[in-house]
């Protein structure tokens, strides 16, 4: 059997053949590491990736920065089309960490798939008792963790660790080990679970699957009786609409929510609010909107963190976000102008820092496409294709649904504007046309 070295299979799986696709990722991981002049030549990387050559010391650090593994790994023969069981390092970057994860769109449909059967199958048929002491702790860390982790690294990293959670609260509610106390406090993380789960699948573009979560998510959370769950269940299937391009229903969901949620001091009624603000705006609602988009900033001065804010994530809204959203919602009536472009200015600032526990890969992603659509309404179009560029060099696996229909607004807006027919304009245009990746929210070649 013929065998090839683990640093070249990684590079093909991510599509690397020449030195002038290596250098780029390899610049960006030596800057990560505050490295300078270390830079291999191309005939440098050909004998690497070719020859099977070991690099010099001084190009290991970044070589093992952008691959996520160790060297002694990297230069180790593998057989050819098998799967390597080496593992990838603690505390390299996330981007490179996790820039090829081990399974594919249709492996993580498919045991998607299974977890709604099972979630269904649990909603149609219950039988309940007792539950250890031992237990709920466990699955409230994992439950936590996965809240946390969901906006901030690629779906492929944490689709397993998630429907394992599933699995494992739905296990203890089916067996009945639990007691009456406990039942409420495990529909809660079944729903939270759930939600993740069905916000998964859109991100996959799967919105079949998506909806069929989210009213199982809706039945754990009424089970749960916790009336944060069901308005934020309401919120994430207004989403799933939102970017299927259903903007009636999702204004619908939104509506509802908003209702569910009016005597709610957390800040799940404030979400409802900013995507009852979004569906409005593809509507061309603009009184929604701004009624809307009012009330919101009106009520986040009483908000009362509740337990869904506590877990932060994808439960919480924070003030970057809602600036995010507002900011959305006049780009989508297609507004310009100096005022709303120093606010597109805020909403990227505010997801700017790795370290603010509100920063979500999607939501900046989100935040720069709508600064270059602002831009763009402003006349700018230098600017617009300055505000993108981050979106645009976005590795594969961070481009899920989301953030491919954000960029594709971009390209929408270029071919409508006044200066299509600019140089920057028609590059920008056909460069977005080729963005969304063959396998969304994972690697192409080898996707908020």
């Amino acid at each position: 059997m013929s065998t090839t070295l683990f640093f070249r299979f990684v590079l093909e799986k991510r599509g690397i053949r020449s030195p002038e696709e290596f250098l780029p990722p390899y610049r960006d991981a030596a800057a990560r590491l505050g490295l300078t002049n270390v830079e291999p030549a191309p005939k440098t990387f050909e004998g690497w990736f070719y020859d099977g050559r070991r690099p010099q010391k001084v190009f290991r650090p970044a070589i093992v920065e952008m691959l996520g593994y160790s060297i002694d790994d990297l230069w180790t023969e593998v057989p050819e089309g098998a799967t390597s069981d080496f593992v990838p390092l603690v505390g390299t970057s996330p981007i490179a960490l996790h820039a090829e994860p081990g399974m594919d769109l249709s492996e993580m449909k498919r045991s998607g798939a299974m977890a709604v059967r099972r979630a269904r199958n649990y909603v149609l048929q219950t039988d309940r008792d007792k539950l250890g002491d031992n237990t709920l702790p466990l699955l409230h860390d994992q439950v936590a963790r996965l809240v946390t982790e969901y906006p901030r690294v690629p779906l492929a990293a944490i689709w397993d660790d998630l429907l394992d959670a599933q699995d494992q609260v739905i296990f203890n509610l089916e067996t009945g080990k639990h007691r009456p106390s406990q039942l409420s406090d495990l529909n809660f993380m079944a729903g939270v679970l759930a939600f993740l789960v069905a916000k998964g699948f859109n991100d996959m573009e799967d919105r079949e699957q998506a909806r069929t979560m989210s009213l199982l998510a809706a039945a754990f959370a009424k089970d749960a009786e916790h009336p944060g769950l069901m308005a934020l269940v309401n919120g994430l299937q207004s989403l799933i609409e939102y970017w299927a391009d259903r903007p009636g229903d999702a204004l619908f969901y939104a509506q509802k929510g908003a209702t569910l949620s009016s005597n709610l001091n957390g800040t799940v009624g404030l979400w409802l609010l900013g995507l009852q603000a979004r569906a409005a705006a593809i509507l061309g609602d603009e009184e929604t909107v701004r009624t809307a988009n009012l009330e919101a900033t009106n009520r986040r001065e009483s908000v009362v963190p509740d337990d869904l804010d506590q877990l932060g994530g994808l439960l919480t809204y924070s003030p970057e976000k809602q600036t995010y959203y507002t900011v959305e919602s006049e780009a989508l009536l297609g507004h310009g102008g100096a005022d709303l472009t120093a606010q597109t200015e805020l909403a990227v600032q505010g997801f700017s820092d790795r370290e603010n526990p509100n920063w979500a890969f999607g939501d900046l992603a989100g935040a720069q496409c709508n600064q270059a659509l602002v831009l763009l309404y402003s006349g700018e179009v230098d600017g617009a294709a300055a505000a993108i560029r981050p979106v645009l060099d976005l590795p594969p696996t961070y481009r899920n649904n989301g953030i491919v229909v954000s960029a594709t607004r971009v390209r929408q807006a270029l071919m409508t504007s006044g200066a299509q027919a600019a140089r920057v304009a028609r590059d920008l245009r056909e460069e977005i046309a080729v963005y969304p990746p063959r396998r969304p929210a994972l690697p192409s070649g080898t996707q908020r």
